[in-house]
Order: structure tokens, then sequence, then C-alpha cells
């Protein structure tokens, strides 16, 4: 089973070293995948690693196809030789020979059911675990253009869909298609004549059963669709559930939903009167043929022309195909379901991040944690500029904060230090190197980020300040938590440090669950901080607990700060006035009100309240003031 652990080069950092410039084939046109680019791939991908299983089931599936087709010419063999004879010897052997047939028949297909539905599972692994991994390791701007919901149903119901069409469509197939060649080569030998006759109905079922194929891949990719959109609504509902019960709109959140459940069962309904129609035309068909043979063969019996163990076994070997063969007929109408699935799942599984380092590039080495902004300008895919022309120098240890309306560029400016996004002029350094040109894990690993939203896992509070660092000892984490002034009130939780926060850490306060962020980044002990509104969220208690937390984490740090409120920035080393995508002021708190520009103008507007701002502040180290609002 080992073959089907993820290709080496989902692992570590086999995404972070590729050429900087790789001529990348585009994903697939979900519309215009074919049945077999989808079955070359699943075999190449998942059948083959697994060829062992896969040998098996086929060898079973001989074996079932042989014990089947064998039974037909034991029922004229009977009726040719044995009875006419009153042969008990030979009836015997008969009987035994149908229990021993029967007993093979029934072991090969409890074989080939175990490694189909294990093959199945194995399948749906690889999928989804490779999946993952594309979808984490791919390029934030990518991420956040899809909703979470829809990933979750091509993780739950697509490839689902994708198994299916591999085991059912491919294994179940070649099963079903053995036995019906097994019984068609007992009924040609028994007859060739009669058996051209009951295959002259197969044709017109090949035409019909390749309309409903299509009929049923733009069913099913419709209603893959509409379940993407259903899981996204109640991700969305559920999210928003305060919002959506503080404005009383929870009838219109439930129309919603209904909407999307009608759309889907719509859809699924065309899919199943697709495959439904399948059974009766196939039944009709069968049953031309083998009325038929009954009409030819009996009048052929009655005139002496055949033998009735011939009729007889003609008949039985018939109707033992009917059933394979109507799953023969019906495989084409489920691999397309398979078929709209991959249309959703192979985009996935080959999205390629742009984010990457050179193939040669080497780990960030940090010496003093100076990072440099040297005429960066950056545009979102769409076209729309965000930054332009934009220069900026924090030296080693010194707090440079970001001020400006918003939408001017602070938070874009932010995310290319750990490379959200790349710039698509200019460059940004940190000692020196050039961070397109290091490892994108030793960059990430260089710098720490606290937002104004500090997200928390599900987990306890020790494992979210250890995040960043797993092995981390517990002596370790109660340290980072007690520099972050979080020690007492997480040893007054229920369990202390394995006390679980809860989805999204909704067991804790705002101030709670920031405090817990810093710890993490404490814990981190990363040389560059990244403050994107840290304390905009709070109340004025909490805002001071984190402050005194932040004043710790950001000695000796280089620390870049987005900051609306002004008073958190008063003292930082230097100030940048962004707006418009560029920086129109630089300086001091002092020199830049001196200017009277916007910083000067922002200034006023927050200050008015009071003739001295730092007469109503507590007082603080100058290392504490960072991003609020």
């Amino acid at each position: 089973m080992t073959e089907t652990t993820l290709p080496q080069e989902d692992a570590g950092e086999a995404l972070d070293k590729r050429p900087a410039e790789p001529s990348r084939k585009p994903a697939p046109n979900a519309e215009y995948l074919k049945t077999f680019d989808v079955l070359k791939r699943t075999t190449r991908d998942y059948l083959y690693p697994n060829w062992r299983l896969v040998v098996l089931s086929l060898l079973a599936s001989v074996l079932v196809a042989a014990a089947t087709g064998a039974q037909p010419l034991l029922l004229k063999f009977l009726f040719d030789d044995v009875l006419p004879n009153k042969d008990f010897q030979l009836l015997g052997l008969v009987a035994a020979g149908n229990v021993i047939a029967g007993t093979l028949s029934g072991a090969a297909s409890y074989t080939t059911n175990l490694t189909k539905n294990t093959i199945g599972q194995i399948i749906i692994s690889a999928i989804q675990s490779r999946m993952f991994a594309r979808i984490i390791k791919a390029d934030l701007a990518w991420v956040s253009g899809t909703h979470s919901g829809r990933f979750i149903s091509s993780f739950m119901v697509d490839t689902t869909r994708v198994r299916d069409a591999v085991t059912m469509s491919v294994i179940d197939f070649t099963q079903n298609l053995l036995v019906v060649i097994a019984l068609m080569g007992a009924v040609f030998y028994m007859n060739w004549k009669l058996a051209l006759l009951a295959c002259s109905v197969l044709p017109f079922g090949i035409f019909y059963m390749s309309k409903l194929g299509k009929r049923t891949r733009k069913a099913g990719r419709k209603s893959l669709e509409g379940t993407g959109d259903l899981s996204a609504l109640i991700s969305e509902a559920l999210g928003g559930i305060r919002v959506v019960k503080a404005y009383g709109q929870e009838e219109r959140e439930i129309g919603r939903v209904n909407q999307a459940v009608t759309n889907v069962l719509h859809h699924m309904r065309r899919g199943f009167r697709a495959k439904a129609s399948a059974s009766p035309v196939t039944d009709f068909l069968g049953s031309v043929g083998i009325s038929a043979v009954v009409l030819i063969g009996g009048a052929s019996v009655i005139r002496g022309q055949i033998t009735q163990g011939e009729i007889v076994g003609f008949i039985a070997a018939l109707m033992m195909a009917y059933k394979p063969l109507k799953a023969v007929a019906n495989t084409q109408t489920i691999m397309q379901e398979g078929v709209a699935a991959a249309t959703r799942v192979f985009p996935i599984l080959d999205i390629e991040p742009d984010i990457i380092a050179d193939a040669d590039a080497k780990p960030l080495a940090v010496t003093d944690g100076a990072v440099r902004f040297d005429k960066v300008s950056f545009a979102y895919g769409d076209g729309t500029r965000a930054l332009e022309n934009v220069s900026i120098n924090i030296p080693k240890g010194h707090t440079v904060a970001l001020v400006g309306p918003s939408g001017g560029g602070k938070s874009t400016t932010l995310n290319l230090v750990p490379r959200f996004y790349d710039p698509t002029e200019g460059s940004i350094t940190i000692d020196g190197q050039d961070i397109r040109h290091v490892t994108v894990t030793s960059l990430r690993q260089a710098s720490s980020l606290v937002t104004q939203d500090p997200f928390l896992f599900d987990d306890t509070v020790g494992a979210n300040i250890a995040y960043g660092r797993p092995d981390a000892s517990d002596e370790d984490i109660q340290t980072a938590a007690r520099n972050a002034a979080a020690h007492d009130f997480i040893m007054a939780l229920p369990k202390g440090y394995n006390t679980s926060v809860g989805e999204a850490g909704f067991r804790l306060s705002g101030g709670q669950r920031q405090r817990i962020a810093i710890a993490r980044a404490m814990l981190k002990n990363a040389p560059i901080l990244l403050l994107d509104e840290a304390t905009s969220a709070l109340d004025t208690a909490s805002e001071l607990q984190v402050q005194g937390a932040l004043a710790a984490l950001m000695e000796g740090r280089t620390t870049l700060v987005i900051a609306h409120r002004l008073s958190t920035i008063k003292h930082a080393d230097r100030i940048y006035v962004i707006d418009g995508g560029r920086v129109l002021e630089e300086g001091t708190h002092d020199e830049l009100v001196a200017q009277g520009r916007l910083y000067a103008e922002l200034s006023r507007t927050q200050f008015a309240t009071t003739d001295d701002e730092t007469d109503d502040e507590t007082p603080v180290p100058s290392q504490t003031y960072v991003a609020g609002e």
C-alpha cells in the first residue's frame, strides 16, 4: 500500500524549489475532459501504483467468468448426454461440477468485491491527501478566490464520484465484460447462428447508452456545482450565525439554502431519469433477443435441427448474461458522472503555485533582520494597481508604521514581506537578500504575523501556542505565555493549557485570543514582526493588556506595523503615510505633524477630543505602539 503515498514533489519543500519561470501546462478545461483522459489519468495515478490488488481483482474476475461460462455448458451436457442415457454417475458429476462452479464464482466474487472496495478507498484517500496538499501550498490569492465550502464539497462528494468511475467503471466493468465474453463464447460454441441473432440487438443498445451518457454527464456536472454552492451557503451561514440572528435574517438564509437544495434536486433528478431509462431499454432489447432465440431456436428443435440441450443451455447462457450485460451497458452513465466530478477535481490537483523560489535557492540567512522595499509596485490578477513605486527601509530592531486611509495599500505592503504575493516591479530584501531568491519556508520562518482577528485552531491552548514549534516543551510554552501576559488567565481555565479553545477560539475573549496569538509569535521567536492592526478589535482594557504583551514581543525585533489609531504609533521610529498605493509622506510623528499634510489632518481629526492625547493615555513603553483601530 505504500505506493499510494503522495509523489515526492508534494513533500517538505519540494514545491519550494522549482524554476523561477516554469513553463506550466494549464489545467485541463473542465468542459472538455474526455472519458478516455479521465480513465488514463486515474489508471496511471491510482490503479498502477496498486497494480498487485488490481491484478488480484482481475484474476478473480477471470475465475468468475470461467465458472459462470461453464454452467450453461453443463446444462447442455445434462440434457444431451446425461438424461437421455440415464447415466446416474455422470448425473452426480454434473451436480458436483455445478456446485464447484458456484463455489468458485462466489469466492472469486468475494475477492473482487474486497479488492474493489479497498482500491476505491485508497483512491479517495490519495486524491483527498493530494488535493489538500495542493490547496494548502497554493498561492493565497488563488485559495482566497474560492469559497471554502466548495473545496469541502470537492473533498467529500467529487472524490467519491471519481472513485466510483474507477472502481465501478473499470474493475466492475472488466469483471462483467469477462463474464459476458465467457457466456457469449459458450453460446457461440453451442450455436453460432443463434448467437449472431441474439447479438443483433446490441448496436441499438450501445447507441442509446452513448446518448444517455451525455445527458448523465451534464446533469452530474450541474448537480456537483449545485452541491458546491450549497456547501458554501451552509458554511457561510454558520460562520456568520451571529450576524444572521442579530439582523433577523434566519428566514432569508433558509430560503437561500432551500433554493440551492431545490437546484441540486432538479439536476440530480435529471441524472436519475437518464440512468433509470437505461433499464427499460436494456430489458426491452434483452427480451427481443431472447424471444427471437426462443422462436427460431424452438422451431429448430421441433424440426430436429438442434438438440434440446443446445436450446436449454443457450437460453440459460443468455439469461445469465443479462445481468452483467446490463451492468456493462449502465457503465457509461456511471462513468460520465465520474467524468463530471473529475472536471472539478483535476484542476485542483493540477494547480501550481506562482510563489516559488529559484531551483538553486538557498535558505534565508538572517543577521540583522533589516527589511527594505525598493521601488515596489504591485497589481492584482485583474490588473488593479495596489502599489506604485513604494520604497520603505526598516533597519534592524526598528519599528516602522504604515498609516493612511483604508484601501490605500497598507495590508498589501505587509503581505509582500512573507511572499503571500509577489511584487510586479521592484524588489524586497532582507539583510540584502532578495526574498524571491531564497526558499519560501526559510523566509516565512523569519517572520511572525499577528493580525487584528487572530485565528485559533479547535485544539488546546498549549497546542495553539506551539503551532509554529510543535516540538516545543511545556516549559517553553508556559514561558511564552507568561511573556505574553496570558499565563494567569490560562491557568484559570478548566484544564489550564489542556483546555480546548473551541472552533476559531470562540470559548475565549478577544483579548485572550490575541494574547495566545502573541504567545505563539513569541515561541516562534522570529526576528521580523508583522503587526496588522493587532489591537483594533479590542476594548480599552484588553488593549492595554495586549499592548503590554506586544511590548515584550517587539523588543529587539524589526517590526512593521499597520495602524489606524495614530496614538499607538506616535513613538515609532519611522512612519510612512500610504494612500492610493503610493508613499505620500515619511518621517517621525512630530515631523509629519509639522508638515501639515495628510498625516497632520489625520492627527487633528483623531486628537480633536483632547488638548493633549498623551495626558489621557496610560504610559507604555515605546515598543508597545502597535496597530489598532
